[in-house]
């Protein structure tokens, strides 16, 4: 999958090519050998097929040079004290990399190809620094074309997969769109097979929450705004020329390839993605802003592929119902729609799960939301007739499950998402309410000491839903 160079690496990468290296000095220093220069000069600033037929004939001779040999240190190792040595040198890598086909495939048969370059990510504290920068998406190149030359595990190829990861986490952190998306396309560069994806996913931490981050940017919503999401309140004005947050086009564009990608692993992320990142209702709210088809196209196959493994469906399809996710693509249908895989995935979205909400009931979605491990503001929190009906099933359901459940979920500080609190608070005061008889059960799992204790909670809709909870446990305290 080819994506246009960033504009801001193709500027630094020209700006480097231009300069002039005192190469001579260098060997004078001992910096280079007169060897190395002999190699560099054979293709620096030479046309394309020249540099090509000259490395074909001697591909030994250029991968001691990059990456080093029994009989001396690559130059990036040599020159380690010349910034400006290092630098061209890294471009000059990229650019034969680029040029001559047969040259990464021997460079990837070296012993520990990717000695050089691994410390030169960590070259300095700044992960915008031009080195950094530049060994990353040399790295970038040769990871991806390792993991098609290697198709198996490769022990080497696993350990610095992570490194690169670590490294481009920093830049997706950064307040400046051009080196998220640096970081974002050698991603999508890098997602290839199961292993890096699984990979990925072990550091999610780092790798996919900054992500997500910039997706809820682009809505208008924090992390804990998915009540917000939940109404469609976000407006429609104004996404053409970048999304709310100052999110452009390409980025969401790449962002949203990134995490279809992952979504492969379906069966692996997708319950972790709607607990950690409460993906269903943002994915949601971002088909309704999206702007443009190819877009859309990735954000009705990544949902597929998130709901359509047999053991996501009874967790996520409720929520995704929850979501308001069938009315938005039925609403979808109206548009004029071109593409043909979006339109195959609008269809077996849409089918998926009118099968599930043919047959399932409002219990069921607020079960699988507790079970989840994640409240948010959904329809039957706030809804009396909801709670008439099924608050004595939702404490005789598997012995009590729920409850249980809710009162671990409870059990949390949730410091970064205090209305999970104030929701739990407010579910244990319907259940008193609705059967007060089995409020020792309640007792026994500690949510009755919870509920007292976040009576001081210092977020005022703790305290007023825990004060509601403890009021209708207080009506029957000398029964």
């Amino acid at each position: 999958m080819s994506l246009d160079p960033p504009p801001y690496l193709n500027s630094l990468q020209n700006n480097i090519r231009a300069r002039p290296i005192p190469w001579e000095g260098a060997v004078r220093a001992g910096t280079i050998t007169d060897n190395d220069l002999k190699k560099i000069k054979a293709v620096d600033k030479v046309r394309k097929e020249q540099r090509k037929q000259t490395v074909d004939a001697d591909t030994d001779a250029y991968r001691s040079l990059l990456i080093g040999g029994p009989h001396g240190k690559s130059v990036l190792e040599s020159a380690s004290n010349r910034a400006d040595v290092i630098q061209y040198m890294l471009v000059l890598t990229g650019d034969l990399i680029n040029d001559v086909p047969s040259l990464t495939p021997s460079l990837l048969e070296h012993s520990e190809p990717y000695r050089p370059f691994i410390p030169l990510l960590s070259q300095s504290n700044n992960p915008e620094d031009p080195i950094s920068l530049l060994t990353s998406t040399v790295l970038a190149s040769l990871l991806s074309s390792a993991q098609i030359q290697f198709p198996k595990s490769n022990v080497q190829l696993d350990a610095a997969l992570p490194k690169l990861y670590k490294y481009l986490s920093t830049l997706t952190k950064s307040q400046d769109s051009a080196f998220q998306d640096i970081a974002v396309q050698e991603y999508s560069a890098l997602l290839r097979t199961k292993k890096a994806r699984e990979l990925f996913w072990d550091q999610r931490e780092e790798t996919v929450s900054p992500l997500m981050d910039i997706l809820r940017a682009a809505v208008g919503a924090g992390k804990d705004s998915d009540s917000t999401m939940l109404s469609g309140a976000t407006s429609i004005r104004g996404i053409d020329a970048g999304l709310s947050g100052g999110v452009g086009l390409q980025l969401l564009y790449h962002v949203l390839l990134v995490i279809w990608q992952l979504s492969f692993e379906g069966s692996l992320v997708g319950t972790g993605l709607e607990r950690e990142q409460e993906i269903l209702p943002l994915y949601t709210q971002l088909l309704r802003l999206s702007p443009k088809e190819k877009t859309t196209r990735l954000l009705l196959s990544t949902l597929l592929n998130l709901l359509t493994p047999s053991q996501n469906r009874t967790t996520l399809l409720p929520l995704a119902t929850t979501a308001r996710l069938p009315a938005l693509l039925t609403n979808l249908k109206a548009r004029h729609l071109t593409d043909p895989d979006l339109l195959d995935d609008l269809n077996s979205l849409t089918d998926l799960l009118a099968d599930y909400t043919s047959s399932q009931t409002t219990f069921d979605e607020y079960s699988a939301e507790v079970l989840n491990g994640h409240l948010r503001w959904s329809p039957p929190h706030r809804d009396a007739a909801f709670w008439r009906e099924n608050a004595r099933k939702i404490l005789d359901e598997n012995q009590g499950e729920i409850p249980k459940k809710l009162a671990e979920i409870m059990g949390k500080e949730w410091e970064d998402d205090k209305k999970v609190l104030a929701i739990g608070c407010n579910d244990v005061g319907w259940l008193v309410k609705e059967v007060p008889e089995h409020r020792s059960q309640l007792e026994k799992v500690g949510l009755k000491a919870r509920v007292m204790e976040l009576m001081a909670d210092k977020d005022e809709s703790v305290r007023w839903e825990s004060l509601r909870a403890v009021g209708e446990w207080l009506r029957y305290s000398f029964d």
